[in-house]
């Protein structure tokens, strides 16, 4: 087993690392920016490395760096936690190259299932089911034409070497395929130096579904189940569960299965994540993509299975077998995890960095936080906004989501702003209960509060004025009124304004 590990990361993910490490009897050491000397993750490792300025581009992303620091510190192995470099197989390569293991897959996997092109291939020649669409790079506008009205429209362009929404494109009709087509191009090629873009038929209200996988080095395969991962803005998950509502043993199973295929087809090691559009109609369901990384929400499946996904990753990736085989798994429970963002829900969750003045996090029966900042904290204008990942565990789905609404309730956060107020909202809105989960789901849930919040105020107004027109004309009687029964014009239009709202 390794005896000091170096988290290329920062943030929550890093702090996890670390604590996982530290049951492990394994030393950690932190990479660091000039903004973040001061964070959580550089606090609780054993030693911490300044890296870089606050660009990411000269500190979390420069390799040479972080593999000079892990020579210095005598750092076996690197765990890049998700993001930054951790799909990047020329990294992974370097690694290697300095006589360091890197605790994640090959680097020839990560090529293979890092393009969604050769992705999609590979998993056709596994047998598992993909969107209709191209499994080339479209060569031309014309060649996207064609397609679309090959599969029929909706269609959805997806830059090949992208991820994070970036390079995307829902298109509805043929007119708006050229604008779509350019733009989807244009920002693919800024965001990863790659304009290559394919094209799909577009799964109408899909839900977006993932499975865990693991591999080992001994060519153990299993599947963890499923995570509900339809409630997304700007195609980021920003709540997630497990199990998804629409599953049964049946689905899962067959999911399960077809996500062990695309595994076994590269040889994976490692974590990982095969991703599905699942129809809400019939419960079809395709091949999206696989992320070769921990994902952010892993902590629902932990919670559900028992076993802790990071401490498997570094096992896996010391050589040993998984500890686990597929009939051992068992799925207990439920659990709901809302990421919160220091991001603005009322402005369209813009980011909102600054100070956390104050900071008071939930506790109880079934309350998991895994955060990265403290009170007194300077959340950055220059990296991710997510400052923690707030997680509620209960025997069934309606238990974990009473306990993630009294979680939210105590949760405090001054300084910034949070998306606390809009999980509130989303844990008592009826179509979130009835588990009716779809990508568009944010779209649909501010179309509904909207109008809402516009009627009430509008009601409100009416309500006040109606109760101060009818005092002045009823002045002389007020005035006359019994001692003790006489109100002012204004607490009356006030209750008056309170019985209407009601």
């Amino acid at each position: 087993m390794f005896k000091k590990i170096l988290i290329a990361n920062r943030g929550e993910i890093a702090v996890r690392i670390i604590r996982a490490c530290r049951e492990m009897g394994i030393a950690t050491v932190a990479v660091y920016s000039e903004p973040d000397a001061d964070a959580l993750h550089v606090r609780l490792a054993d030693e911490a490395v300044l890296i870089g300025p606050a660009k990411s581009s000269e500190s979390y992303l420069r390799g040479e760096n972080i593999i000079a620091a892990a020579k210095e510190t005598g750092a076996e192995a690197i765990h890049p936690g998700y993001g930054f470099l951790s799909e990047n197989a020329g990294f992974v390569r370097e690694v290697n190259d300095a006589g360091l293991v890197f605790i994640g897959p090959a680097p020839e996997a990560m090529e293979a299932m890092g393009g969604k092109i050769s992705a999609r291939k590979i998993a056709i020649d596994a047998g598992v089911p993909v969107v209709p669409g191209t499994t080339e790079p479209l060569a031309s506008f014309e060649a996207a034409e064609k397609t679309a009205e090959e599969v029929g429209y909706p269609v959805m362009l997806k830059a090949s070497a992208g991820g994070g929404g970036k390079g995307m494109r829902l298109v509805h009709e043929a007119k708006e395929l050229k604008s779509a087509f350019e733009n989807a191009r244009s920002e693919a090629l800024a965001g990863f130096g790659d304009d290559s873009v394919y094209i799909e038929k577009a799964v109408v209200k899909p839900r977006h579904i993932e499975i865990q996988v693991f591999g080992d080095s001994h060519g153990n395969y299993v599947h963890l189940g499923e995570r509900e991962c339809s409630i997304q803005r700007r195609h980021q998950k920003v709540i997630e569960e497990c199990p998804s509502p629409i599953n049964d043993a049946d689905l899962r199973a067959r999911m399960g299965e077809c996500a062990v295929k695309v595994a076994e087809a590269v040889e994976y090691v490692g974590a990982g994540t095969v991703e599905f559009l699942v129809s809400d109609v019939d419960r079809s369901f395709y091949f999206l993509e696989m992320n070769t990384r921990l994902q952010v929400e892993h902590p629902v499946t932990e919670l559900v299975t028992g076993i802790d996904i990071v401490r498997e990753q570094i096992n896996v990736a010391a050589g040993k077998a998984l500890s686990f085989k597929q009939v051992e798994i068992e799925m207990r429970g439920h659990a709901v995890e809302c990421r919160v963002y220091a991001e603005d829900p009322s402005n369209n969750f813009l980011p909102s960095p600054g100070t956390i003045r104050r900071l008071r996090l939930p506790q109880g029966p079934g309350i998991r936080d895994d955060g990265g900042v403290y009170e007194g904290a300077e959340v950055s204008i220059h990296y991710d906004p997510m400052i923690s990942k707030l997680c509620a565990f209960g025997r069934d789905r309606e238990e974990a989501i009473d306990r993630m609404r009294r979680a939210l309730e105590e949760y405090r956060v001054e300084g910034i702003r949070t998306t606390l107020p809009f999980f509130q909202e989303v844990m008592n809105d009826p179509v979130f209960l009835s588990g009716k989960l779809d990508t568009g789901f944010i779209s649909a849930f501010k179309e509904r509060r909207v109008p809402e919040s516009v009627d009430q105020a509008e009601s409100d107004l009416a309500a006040v004025a109606a109760a101060l027109a009818y005092m002045d004309s009823e002045r002389s009687k007020i005035g006359s009124a019994p001692a003790g029964r006489a109100e002012s014009r204004w607490a009356l239009a006030a209750r008056m304004a309170g019985l209407r709202s009601r």
